[in-house]
């Protein structure tokens, strides 16, 4: 028997997956239960979704783009960036990130700062606050 969580055995794929289901469900503003009500699942198995623990099926893949209005394609976007899903600890850092409030209401307003400067200028501030924690 394998004592390992879920998230130390799922596909990096999977993981990023799953947590861009998250968070375009957030960003929608719909609970886990409303996604699966209209995808004629359980909200645990949205949750397993969201978690990389279950792989989402091409057809409910294709459900789900469906339900929150964007194409199949949104949810491998940046995957490439992984190396094609090798785990470099991406997939796992991007699940941990949508799953805090935080994390997640960053992602919801990120995208809409217009301007490409103030962008980079945010990335920058956090990197500094992330080196200056560093040991």
């Amino acid at each position: 028997m394998n004592d390992k969580p879920a998230l130390d055995l799922a596909h990096p794929v999977d993981l990023y997956v799953g947590a861009r289901l998250r968070i375009r469900r957030k960003v929608m503003g719909l609970s886990q239960t409303q996604v699966a009500d209209a995808l004629g699942i359980t909200f645990q198995q949205i949750q397993k979704y969201e978690r990389g623990a279950n792989r989402i099926s091409a057809s409910k893949l294709y459900d789900a783009a469906r339900l929150l209005q964007a194409p199949v394609s949104y949810f491998f976007e940046g995957l490439d960036e992984t190396d094609g899903g090798s785990d470099d600890g991406f997939a796992q850092r991007m699940t941990e990130f949508v799953s805090t409030s935080e994390g997640l209401e960053l992602a919801a307003l990120f995208p809409r700062i217009d301007d490409r400067r103030l962008r980079r200028r945010v990335v920058d501030l956090v990197r500094a606050m992330v080196e200056d924690e560093l040991p």
